[in-house]
């Protein structure tokens, strides 16, 4: 910058001139200062306070600037996800809807209703034991009886004529033996008497008034007799063993002939009459009646080897009969056979019911529930859960995106319209309740909720 000098202003410029350019020269440092000032930090700053229509005129377009980018982001989501919705609805109108359930453990008391067929504890034929016809008949089928009550009369006239040959042959051994006693003794009188002259004979012979000769012969004629008793006796025995043979024989035709009169063997009911009055009946082979005892009965059930361990011995029992709608009748496990049978690997179990009023009867179909409390209850689906194909038992397991995946599992029991599952699913895996034919391996579906797996 160049300054004049106001010295050496020529005489044509004025003093006004020269402080005019002066004061402009003072004005221009001032502002220099000025600006210098405003520039700098620190004291020689002036400290600026935002007024407060600045601070909500800043305030007014940060919210305006939040709502911007608000509606910026969540417009083109909302469209995006509604894109994504009806897209799926559209899938989802095409993928077909089925029936799922989650798969469940039964109840903890195990349900053993097993098949069995009442009968009676005892149970007998009545046969004959005479030859000859039916004279007469006391009962009928369905008649209850008593030990010992009469049933039937034969009449044998053969048996009649045999007792009377019988007796006629025990007097005849009875005669028999009253006459070889009568020769014993006669035989014993010879023997005594030939003692007695072989004894003299002896004597003499000893004195030698007689040879000795005689007195063997006598000798030996004491032998002979002592003989001759023995054989008597033995003939005596012999006899009297005929006589207990024929009286052994009478004895027997008496007791056939006592069978005559049939009678019941114990308290029951007649369950079959096989014959009419004036027929012929045979010993031994014809039929007469068959007779049970009623007041308890009993039934046979096979219990399964899952089952068999938790069955004793006084365990109670219900029975379930169709011809008796809502009640049941009580029984208890009287014995098991404590074996498998290997050929269906059951356990024969027999059970006692108590039929005081008689409205049981046997051959009547029951179902026999052998319930009892299980420390782990097996799993239970329904039957038409099952998909059974070449490759065995398999169910459609759903997963989350609604996938079907074919799975096999081992079945246990079969209960008819329930199946015990061993192996291949856990507790609450999500399956079709029907799968049929649709029921492929990748396939999608609609799951629609139907209940918890316990039917």
């Amino acid at each position: 910058m160049k300054y004049s000098d106001p010295h050496q202003a020529g005489p044509e410029t004025g003093g006004d001139s020269t402080e005019q350019q002066l004061r402009r020269q003072v004005d221009d440092l001032r502002r220099q200062l000025r600006e210098q000032k405003e520039g700098l930090p620190g004291p020689l700053a002036k400290p600026w306070k935002p007024s407060a229509v600045t601070i909500s005129a800043l305030l007014l377009g940060f919210v305006v600037l939040l709502i911007g980018a608000f509606l910026a982001g969540y417009i083109p989501l909302q469209k995006r996800d509604a894109a994504v919705r009806a897209e799926t609805e559209v899938h989802g109108k095409d993928l077909p809807r089925m029936e799922v359930m989650r798969v469940g453990r039964s109840s903890i008391q195990s349900e053993q209703e097993l098949p069995g067929t009442l009968q009676a504890v005892t149970e007998a034929p009545i046969l004959a034991r005479a030859d000859g016809y039916l004279k007469s008949r006391f009962v009928d089928l369905g008649d209850r009886v008593r030990a010992g009550q009469p049933l039937a009369e034969i009449d044998a006239p053969e048996l009649d004529q045999q007792i009377r040959q019988s007796e006629a042959a025990v007097q005849q051994a009875q005669a028999s033996l009253e006459q070889a006693q009568a020769s014993l003794e006669q035989g014993k009188a010879n023997r005594d008497l030939a003692r007695v002259t072989a004894e003299r004979w002896k004597t003499l012979a000893a004195q030698g008034v007689v040879s000795q000769q005689e007195n063997d012969t006598y000798q030996a004629q004491l032998t002979s007799q002592s003989a001759n008793v023995q054989a008597l006796e033995k003939a005596v025995s012999a006899q009297r063993s005929n006589v207990v043979a024929s009286q052994a024989n009478l004895a027997r035709l008496q007791e056939v002939q006592g069978y005559r009169i049939v009678k019941a063997p114990f308290d029951g009911v007649i369950t079959v009459r096989n014959v009419d009055v004036g027929a012929l009946v045979s010993t031994g082979s014809t039929l007469l009646y068959r007779i049970a005892q009623t007041g308890t009965l009993r039934t046979y059930v096979n219990v399964p080897q899952a089952n068999a361990s938790s069955i004793r011995v006084g365990q109670p029992a219900r029975l379930t009969l169709s011809n008796f709608p809502g009640r049941r009748f009580s029984g208890t496990v009287a014995r098991t056979a404590n074996a498998l049978d290997p050929a269906s690997r059951t356990m024969l179990v027999e059970v006692a019911v108590p039929n005081t009023d008689g409205a049981l009867f046997p051959g009547m179909y029951a179902e026999v529930d052998l319930s009892s409390a299980r420390v782990n209850p097996p799993l239970l689906v329904p039957a038409q859960a099952l998909i059974i194909r070449s490759d065995g038992a398999q169910v459609a397991v759903i997963e989350q995106d609604g996938t079907v995946h074919l799975r096999k599992v081992a079945i246990g029991r079969d209960y008819g319209d329930r199946v015990e599952i061993v192996q291949g699913v856990e507790e609450g895996t999500t399956i079709l309740a029907a799968p049929g034919e649709i029921a492929q391996d990748g396939v999608k579906i609609v799951p629609v909720r139907t209940g918890s797996g316990q039917p």
